[in-house]
C-alpha cells in the first residue's frame, strides 16, 4: 500500500508537471526562460536520486527540522492523513526530480514538431493566439503520444521507488527488496520481484 501510494502519486505528478512545463517551454521557445529551464532540467535529470535524497534529508530534516527524514508516518499516526503527507514530501520530491524532465523533454520536442505544422500557420493567420493553438490543437494531436509514453513509463517511474524507499527508510516493496537482499533472504526477494513484476 505504501509503495502504491508513493508510486501512483509520483506518476501522476510527473506527467502533470511534464505536460505543463512542456507547454510553457513551447510557448517561450528559444527565449531565455526556455533555455534556462532546459539547462536546469538536464542537470536535475542527471542528479542521482540517492544523493539528492541524502541532501534533502540533511537540509530539511537535520538542519531546518521542517520535515521527517524517514518512514511513512509517525508511530501511532498511520490514519492521520496530514502526517502521511508530511512523510511523503521528501520521497515524492526525489521521485519527481529524478523522472519528470525526461518526459518533459520528450513531450516538448513532440509539441515543437507539431507547432511547425502547416495548420498552425493557418490558425495564426486566422488570428488565433499561440496559447490557444498549443492548448487546443497541438496538445490534442500529441495526446496519443503522451498516453503511449505514460503506458511504457509505468515500470520506469514505479521502479524508481526502490532507491527512494531505501534512502528514506520508507516501508514499501522497494525497501523490503533491499533488506531481503542485505540479509540474503532470497525467498522473500524472489516473491518481492514477482509481485513487482505483476
Amino acid at each position: 500500500g505504501n509503495t502504491l501510494l508513493l508510486g501512483i502519486t509520483s506518476y501522476i505528478a510527473v506527467f502533470v508537471l511534464a505536460v505543463l512545463l512542456a507547454v510553457f517551454c513551447v510557448l517561450h521557445e528559444d527565449r531565455f526562460i526556455d533555455k534556462l529551464i532546459c539547462k536546469i532540467g538536464t542537470v536535475s535529470y542527471y542528479i542521482p536520486g540517492f544523493w539528492l535524497g541524502v541532501i534533502l534529508v540533511l537540509v530539511f530534516s537535520v538542519n531546518l527540522g521542517w520535515l521527517p527524514s524517514s518512514g511513512a508516518y509517525d508511530v501511532g499516526m498511520q490514519d492521520n492523513i496530514g502526517n502521511r503527507i508530511l512523510h511523503l514530501i521528501l520521497p515524492l520530491s526525489v521521485m519527481i526530480v529524478s523522472h519528470f524532465w525526461y518526459y518533459t523533454y520528450m513531450i516538448r520536442n513532440k509539441l515543437l514538431d507539431e507547432a511547425r505544422m502547416d495548420y498552425v500557420l493557418l490558425a495564426k493567420s486566422k488570428g488565433c493566439t499561440s496559447r490557444e493553438i498549443v492548448w487546443k490543437h497541438c496538445l490534442r494531436n500529441v495526446a496519443p503520444t503522451i498516453v503511449s509514453l505514460m503506458a511504457v513509463s509505468i515500470p520506469h517511474v514505479i521502479g524508481g521507488t526502490v532507491v527512494v524507499e531505501s534512502v528514506f527508510h520508507y516501508p514499501g516493496i522497494g525497501n523490503l527488496a533491499i533488506e531481503s537482499a542485505k540479509y540474503h533472504d532470497y525467498n522473500l526477494l524472489m516473491i518481492d520481484v514477482l509481485i513487482t513484476g505483476l
